[in-house]
Formats: structure tokens, C-alpha cells, sequence
């Protein structure tokens, strides 16, 4: 931990207390004696984590269907006709940062749907795991025209206040995603 602390240039208690929230949060282990050690990106931990996701974005969806408020829809719809084209055009190497940008918002309007702070709060937990993941793994631009196709039909169903299209269009994202990270 003494690394830790002069890398962040931070106190050795706050550092501790970050280690051990971080642990709890499954993020990372401490290892006596020898450090700590970042979560590993597992075949398994990333079907976990998507699986966790994919569980929650469906119950979000549910409950914006379920409330009758759609709102920002046009939004990320507009968004994602964007990125779709620009992926279609080959855009520079700026691409990759703004589809994940992209990519979260649907997420986020996902996880916002739940209403509920504890159940937003361990899906946060969750996305911190899959952007250590992801931060692991190369970024495949190639997936990000399907990601977009993908979202889009989630949107679809959404506007069309459609459960179980919903339900079914997040569940083959879940499946087409873990297909891309080689864990399917």
C-alpha cells in the first residue's frame, strides 16, 4: 500500500479505507504482506457481470414501460442513429470512447428505470467491474454497429412499450456481448 499512497499522493488511512471499500465491492483483493490485486477479467466474473446486468436493464425496463413515462427516448434514439452512422462511415479513432459513451447512456436510462436507490447502487458496483473489464480487453470497433443495432431495437421495443420485446432484445444483447468477449 505504501506504493498506493505515493503514486496518489494520498494518506495511508484514505488509502486503506479505498482498499477496503473497494474490496468489499469485490474490485479488488489484499494480499498480506504483498499488495493488492485488481479484480482479473475471467471468463466467468464477465459472464457474471453481464448476466447482473442484463437481469437489472430488464427489470428497468419493465418499470419504464410499467410507469407510462418514456422520456429522453428521442434523445437516445438521435444518439445512436449517430454513432450507427459514423461506425457505418468509419470514423476516425475517436469512435471507440464516444460509443461506449453511447453505449451507457441506454444503460443508464436503463438503470434509472429501477427507481431504487440500493438496487442503483449495486448496479453501479457492477459497471465500475465491467470497465475494469473492458479496460482489460481490446476495444473491438467492429462490435460497435451491432451494439448500436442492438440498443436500437431495445429502444424500439421500449417506445413501443413492448415487455417482452424488450425483455428479449436486451437478453440477445447480453448473449451477442459475451459472444464478442470470447465467453459466450
Amino acid at each position: 500500500m505504501t506504493q498506493l499512497v505515493d503514486i496518489l499522493d494520498c494518506p495511508i488511512a484514505a488509502i486503506r479505507e479505498a482498499v477496503k471499500q473497494a474490496s468489499a465491492l469485490g474490485l479488488v483483493s489484499t494480499l498480506p504482506k504483498r499488495g493488492v490485486k485488481v479484480m482479473e477479467a475471467r471468463p466467468e466474473t464477465i459472464r457474471d457481470c453481464l448476466d447482473f446486468r442484463m437481469v437489472l436493464d430488464m427489470e428497468g425496463a419493465r418499470r419504464w414501460i410499467a410507469s407510462g413515462t418514456l422520456s429522453e427516448l428521442k434523445s437516445l434514439r438521435a444518439q445512436h442513429d449517430k454513432m450507427l452512422h459514423a461506425a457505418h462511415n468509419g470514423a476516425g479513432n475517436d469512435l471507440p470512447p464516444k460509443a461506449i459513451e453511447v453505449d451507457l447512456a441506454l444503460h443508464n436510462y436503463l438503470v434509472e428505470g429501477l427507481a431504487n436507490l440500493q438496487l442503483a447502487s449495486a448496479y453501479d458496483a457492477n459497471r465500475v467491474r465491467i470497465a475494469i473489464i473492458q479496460n482489460a480487453r481490446p476495444f473491438v470497433q467492429d462490435r460497435i454497429v451491432s451494439a448500436m443495432e442492438e440498443h436500437l431495437s431495445i429502444i424500439d421495443a421500449l417506445e413501443g412499450r413492448d415487455v417482452d420485446a424488450a425483455e428479449h432484445a436486451i437478453r440477445y444483447h447480453c448473449q451477442q456481448t459475451q459472444r464478442w468477449w470470447g465467453v459466450a
